[in-house]
């Protein structure tokens, strides 16, 4: 029976090592207080961002996660703990936490890992703040465009005025 536990607890950390490699971004949180519905409820909202609630006992966790080499991460594993794994954009996952954190206090965000730099609680929650890479991308374009945009309007409307200026001398000279 021991040989069993050992075996499934092996298994849970490399199950997380194999996540830490997949991922982007990994988010620990605090759900101590969390209703199921509610917990499962953000899963399902996090499955759009492409990111997944990981919950192990966090012997497991500080364990896998100091193998992986990531020691920042392991003073937040405290108390009901989970590893939010993202894939996708993180921006996107740290707003649907943020704002699940709005209506369920109990969450707590406690630290996060963003490709090699350990984020804070108030840099994940300013990180939710930031636009989506869509909106980015846009404001990027506008940016480059405007300058070309202002240059058009400009000898347009010089070219306007010189047409204007050739009608009045044409009238004139006709009148």
């Amino acid at each position: 029976m021991k040989k069993l536990g050992a075996l499934f607890r092996q298994g849970l950390e490399n199950r997380i090592r194999a996540q830490l490699k997949e991922c982007e971004s990994v988010f620990v949180i605090n759900y101590s207080k969390v209703s199921s519905p509610d917990l499962s409820s953000l899963r399902l909202s996090l499955r759009s961002s492409q990111a997944r609630i990981f919950v192990a006992k966090n012997s497991i966790a500080r364990r896998a996660l100091k193998e992986a080499g990531l020691e920042g991460l392991v003073k937040a594993i405290d108390g009901q703990c989970g590893l939010v794994f993202i894939k996708g954009e993180p921006v996107a996952a740290s707003k649907i936490l943020c704002n699940f954190i709005k209506d369920h206090e109990q969450l707590k965000l406690q630290i996060g890992l963003l490709k090699d730099i350990i984020l804070e609680k108030s840099d994940i929650e300013a990180m939710a703040g930031l636009p989506s890479k869509e909106v980015l991308r846009a404001m990027a374009v506008w940016a480059l465009k405007s300058p070309v945009f202002g240059i058009v309007l400009v000898l347009s409307s010089t070219l306007k005025k010189f047409v204007y200026c050739l009608q009045q001398v044409k009238n004139k000279k006709a009148g």
